[in-house]
């Protein structure tokens, strides 16, 4: 488990521009926490955007930062992606994606163009934006039966845990997340019950 307590991202969704040449560039930023989830967002941001050229983007995910790719979509290599992912580690962020979309006007920028134009559209998006410090928190999914319904409960309300999810079908099911300090013990007050079993959703 990551020793990491805290991390940066962006607050809410924030776009920036650059222009040049004719060719307008513009960088959206929000925050993002799975592959999956990039991959909702640029699917809407290229429904959005849908007579631009290009939609380069990078991001970075996970408390440790070690999940990251940067992609060019068509522009020449390492002219677009990468210059996206250096803004996101020059602001120390993670768990974020940074799309930049191009709207081509007729003149060719060359490769150092459009480094310059990638890097400060994702630049003005994230200045435009608000950058917060998140606690990190262990994800879990409890699965149970409904005899240990009220002991689950209890212990949630005890320990002031917040459902973000629940369902109650054929047996019950709960996301919810613990504080990183307190995630080994109420692990163990849960993982009591009979039924309970625990899916790790994340550290985030």
């Amino acid at each position: 488990m990551s020793n990491t307590s805290k991390y940066r991202t962006v607050r809410d969704q924030c776009e920036g521009m650059y222009k040049e040449k004719g060719s307008k560039f513009i960088g959206i930023a929000k925050r993002c926490y799975s592959e999956e989830e990039a991959k909702e967002l640029l699917d809407e941001w290229r429904k959005v955007h849908s007579q631009a050229g290009h939609l380069c983007y990078a991001y970075r995910l996970g408390v440790d930062k070690s999940r990251y790719r940067a992609n060019d979509d068509g522009e020449p290599a390492n002219s677009s992606g990468p210059p996206i992912l250096g803004q996101i580690e020059s602001f120390d962020l993670t768990n974020i994606l940074i799309g930049v979309v191009r709207y081509y006007g007729g003149t060719k920028l060359g490769v150092g163009g459009l480094i310059n134009a990638y890097r400060t559209a994702a630049k003005d998006a994230l200045e435009n934006g608000t950058i917060v410090e998140l606690e990190v928190f262990d994800w879990v999914r409890l699965n149970f039966d409904y005899n240990d319904m009220p002991h689950v409960m209890n212990v949630l309300k005890k320990n002031d845990l917040e459902i973000k999810h629940k369902e109650f079908a054929e047996s019950c099911s709960v996301t919810t997340s613990f504080n990183l300090h307190d995630s080994d013990q109420l692990r163990f007050l849960l993982g009591r019950f009979d039924s309970m079993e625990i899916t790790d959703l994340g550290i985030y």
